[in-house]
């Protein structure tokens, strides 16, 4: 078994490359592969040169959100390879399930050295693969808007993320949708956020989805109605607490597809990526890769 290390060194709020190197060397000599990225899709390229030898390998994706996204789709669908996260990034949203102070563990290279590995479920989006979730509206807009506010000095992943959603409260709200769940039931109208979870949180912590499990064979899925901007003020703090889903303006369920179908493309964000598309197929894969759960770290 070989363990690569696929390094962002721009995600965060400074470079740490440089101190995870060290941790890296410091437990494994020269044991460990390590390489650095060089741009936007250069992850996925590497990680799947990587996949491509045949050979047992973890692949690390050492970054955020976007640097699992793309070692994801770089090594999906080959079985010799494991995905394994190491936060360096801004939120990393899917090692949330595991904890709130599960990110220390995945942080720590010895741990993770020393890892197991459980076989997860994803969300196949179109062509491309989420290990968290997929969502339109309100949401995918304030992640478009994020990678601008992340860019300013002493903006945090949290803290980017609300003055994203000041400036997408500023614009008219909700998206026109028809929403069909596992291919015969549907749902239209306009809605305020339309959400495929396969994990609880995304956009630095709030828990659109509390019930959702990357283990159980099920999608969650959530759409909430557009509602005035004074009661959206009322309405956020509930939903980052996961605290939602019982209010008149949401539903949710349980699914294996979801799918988003509009008159005009909208922005959707995959995992944070964002892609503009008047239809967005999302259908879960299950235990489709083998995600590397740092050593003393229980899963269900």
């Amino acid at each position: 078994m070989r363990d690569v290390y696929i390094i962002n060194p721009t995600a965060g709020k400074q470079d740490s490359s440089a101190n995870l190197i060290e941790q890296i060397k410091l437990y494994y000599g020269n044991d460990a592969k390590i390489i650095i990225t060089e741009g936007v899709g250069d992850a996925k390229i590497k990680a799947e040169k990587e996949a491509k030898t045949g050979d047992e390998v973890r692949i690390f994706a050492c970054g955020g959100d976007g640097t699992c996204f793309e070692v994801l789709n770089g090594i999906v669908g080959y079985e010799n390879a494991s995905l394994g996260v190491i936060p360096i990034g801004s939120a990393n949203d899917f090692l949330k399930f595991f904890g709130k102070n599960s990110k220390k563990d995945f942080l720590d290279i010895e741990k993770q050295k020393y890892g197991k590995l459980v076989p997860v479920d994803l969300i196949k989006a179109g062509e491309y693969y989420c290990l968290n979730q997929c969502c339109a509206g309100m949401d995918a807009m304030v992640a478009d808007d994020m990678k601008i506010f992340k860019r300013l000095p002493l903006v945090n992943g949290p803290t980017a993320y609300n003055l994203a959603i000041v400036k997408t409260l500023l614009r008219k709200l909700g998206i026109k949708a028809k929403l069909i769940i596992d291919n015969d039931k549907e749902k239209e109208g306009r809605f305020l956020f339309a959400v495929c979870a396969n994990a609880p949180a995304y956009g630095g912590g709030y828990m659109s989805a509390p019930n959702s499990n990357p283990f159980d064979g099920v999608l969650n899925w959530l759409s909430v109605d557009v509602i005035s901007r004074l009661r959206i003020l009322k309405f956020l703090p509930l939903y980052k607490a996961g605290k939602h889903e019982n209010l008149d303006i949401c539903s949710v369920g349980e699914c294996q597809t979801f799918e988003i179908i509009t008159e005009k493309p909208i922005p959707v964000s995959l995992d944070g990526e964002i892609l503009h598309t008047k239809n967005i197929k999302c259908e879960i894969v299950k235990k489709a890769i083998k995600f590397v759960v740092p050593e003393n770290i229980l899963t269900n």
